[in-house]
């Protein structure tokens, strides 16, 4: 099942309709996960989720949501020093807060500030149920693509610190050099398409309008 290198086999450029069409594409190359009771299959919000819920339902596997949180540097909101993610995992960048000279109260903030946006997310979207537990579980972890990985790195770090016993990276598009590292940090990656003149995530998609909450909500309680 461990098959870290097999997103590597999937170089050519390909285009997707919208979400749900790069979510069924995922499906098909995640098909020896299919039927199993132990895999949990997680959209990261908000985009991840309907390309999550197609896989979900495609493998017969529980849809559920994962929140990531960028934690801005003090006056530069738009500088990552570090992320924190669902289940209250934080992760760091130390290089920055020491080569900024950020202090531990500015940390402490920051950090205040958007865990309570994040419990907000998980409430909103949830309606109060928990997050599932994972312990030794195979966790999809979804996204609608990746440009530097750093989103979806956190979460692969929350998810195994959870007690997950596989982990597996699923992004219809991709940079190689960002599903290289993720390749190395999840038991499994896949990736569809990895155009050789990568921009942005959403060069491939003729539809890739933001996915609102109510969107969200509905994809997560809506009968597959």
């Amino acid at each position: 099942m461990n098959r870290p290198n097999s997103f590597l086999r999937r170089r050519a450029t390909r285009s997707f309709r919208d979400r749900r069409e790069a979510g069924r594409a995922l499906a098909r190359e995640l098909a020896a996960y299919r039927g199993r009771d132990d895999v949990l299959v997680f959209g990261l919000a908000r985009g991840g989720v309907p390309v999550a819920r197609e896989i979900a339902a495609a493998l017969g596997a529980p849809l559920d949501v994962f929140l990531v949180r960028k934690l801005g540097v003090p006056q530069q909101p738009e500088l990552a020093m570090g992320a924190l993610a669902s289940g209250g995992w934080v992760v760091m960048n130390d290089d920055v807060v020491a080569h900024l000279h950020i202090s531990d109260e500015q940390v402490r903030a920051v950090i205040d500030a958007e865990s309570a946006e994040l419990k907000r997310r998980e409430i909103a979207y949830r309606a109060g149920r928990p997050v599932a537990d994972l312990r030794g579980r195979i966790v999809i972890l979804v996204d609608d693509g990746i440009a530097t990985g750093a989103s979806m790195s956190v979460a692969v770090r929350a998810v195994r610190a959870s007690g997950a016993q596989q982990v597996v990276v699923a992004v219809p598009v991709g940079p190689l050099s960002a599903c290289r590292v993720l390749a190395r940090e999840a038991d499994d990656m896949v990736c569809v398409t990895m155009p050789a003149d990568f921009d942005a995530v959403g060069q491939v998609y003729a539809d890739f309008h933001q996915v609102g909450d109510d969107e969200l909500r509905d994809l997560l309680t809506a009968p597959r």
